[in-house]
């Protein structure tokens, strides 16, 4: 798992990416669970996360961050990337976002793509 760490902070809240190579749904399972196995994610707000699995279709998962598992999937189908689990790490930080949220998000998975060599 590639944690490219802390990318963005707004109003208290803050942002990390992280990603990997995935080809399955076990693939993500063990990623997910290796991610955690840092406190600082495991005790994150949220660990929203997709992949596009090149013999699965898609598979994401908001963990309470209502949309961000689809803005992730669209993101990685627009630049044609399949196999690449990423992972927007969210600590809450005691002010609602609103749609900022999902720019934040969109910024995340825009750095991990650009860092990873993968647009």
């Amino acid at each position: 798992m590639q944690r490219l760490g802390h990318i963005i902070t707004d109003r208290g809240s803050k942002y990390a990416v992280s990603g990997c190579e995935a080809k399955s749904r076990s693939d993500v399972d063990a990623a997910l669970k290796q991610l955690k196995r840092d406190k600082a994610y495991a005790k994150a707000t949220h660990n929203t996360w997709a992949v596009i699995l090149s013999d699965g279709g898609p598979l994401k998962s908001d963990d309470g961050e209502s949309g961000a598992g689809m803005t992730i999937i669209r993101m990685l189908d627009r630049e044609g990337v399949s196999d690449q689990l990423v992972v927007v790490t969210r600590w809450y930080g005691g002010k609602h976002l609103g749609g900022d949220r999902f720019r934040h998000v969109q910024a995340c998975v825009r750095t991990y793509l650009e860092q990873m060599d993968l647009v």
